[in-house]
């Protein structure tokens, strides 16, 4: 069971725990409704309190979470650790590597390992990521050790992705094209009317004039976007069969979450954590002479 620790604002003097625990603390109103079935769940200055109970400025709040409910089986494979602490873990996700398992498909997933980490640890605890990655797309995956951090992170993180994709792209700009499922299919994704806002910025980096090397930002954050995106605008990704034509750059679409910023959801402090390009994204940049070590660290 975790454990978080706050102070009682003035601004929140006579006011109900619930109140302090939904609105400065960032509880759910399920996650209050738990605590009430924990022992010593919600306590005031160390004394048990219920939820309607009132507070004074000054007063420490300790909650305490409930044992985790863990329902994927964990799994002894390999895991790169980009950042850990307490409450967030992010992951350097490999290409090839799905997120989640899924029917009919029975190896393990990124969820497994992650499951089978927490247990080696000796602290088991489900996987609740905050940010997926399509199979074939490697870098930062974002994760939550509890359900209490989940919500609060409903601020996602920014994002900053490197993108390789076929053409001779320049300059800078933003797709700002609506994303639909596409009709017949439910996965394929394409731009049309009556789909989902969805807006994408992206500045190239290089170019030979067969492939171009493009930093993608996402303002927001729908199925599979910046392959959709860059597609439309001309340029699919490098070994993207199903938005492009592809099979020989790369074995699978060349796309890499390289960095990641955003608010601790307990501390507030500013994170960022950086992967650097995986191998076969490298091995095609150097083949056609655009690779720059500064792109493991991009900003």
């Amino acid at each position: 069971m975790g454990q978080f620790t706050y102070t009682v604002p003035p601004e929140y003097d006579g006011e109900m725990l619930q109140t302090f625990l939904r609105r400065a603390c960032g509880l759910s109103w399920r996650m209050v409704v738990k605590l009430k079935r924990v022992e010593n769940g919600m306590t005031v200055d160390g004394v048990q309190k219920r939820s309607i109970d009132h507070i004074a400025a000054g007063q420490t709040v300790v909650i305490t979470m409930p044992d985790d409910a863990v329902r994927i089986e964990g799994a002894d494979m390999p895991l790169e650790v980009a950042y850990e602490d307490d409450h967030i873990l992010v992951i350097n996700k490999p290409p090839y590597l799905a997120v989640h398992p899924s029917a009919g498909k029975p190896e393990p997933t990124l969820a497994n390992a992650v499951v089978g980490y927490f247990e080696r640890k000796g602290t088991p605890l489900s996987f609740r990521p905050t940010n997926r990655l399509d199979r074939n797309t490697s870098g930062l995956l974002l994760a939550a050790k509890s359900p209490h951090v989940a919500y609060t992170l409903a601020q996602k993180p920014q994002k900053v992705y490197l993108a390789i994709v076929l053409g001779e792209l320049t300059g800078e700009g933003t797709v700002d094209q609506p994303i639909r499922v596409r009709e017949g299919s439910c996965i394929t994704r394409e731009v049309g009317e009556g789909g989902k806002d969805s807006i994408t910025h992206w500045k190239s980096l290089g170019t030979d004039g067969e492939i171009s090397l493009v930093r993608v930002v996402l303002e927001t954050g729908r199925t599979h976007q910046i392959r959709v995106h860059l597609s439309w605008l001309g340029y699919p990704l490098a070994g993207d069969t199903m938005y492009g034509t592809d099979e020989t750059t790369l074995p699978r679409h060349g796309l890499h979450c390289a960095r990641m910023t955003l608010a601790h959801p307990v501390s507030g402090e500013h994170i960022t954590v950086a992967a650097p390009v995986p191998a076969d994204m490298r091995g095609a940049l150097e083949a056609h002479g655009l690779w720059q070590d500064e792109y493991d660290t991009i900003e």
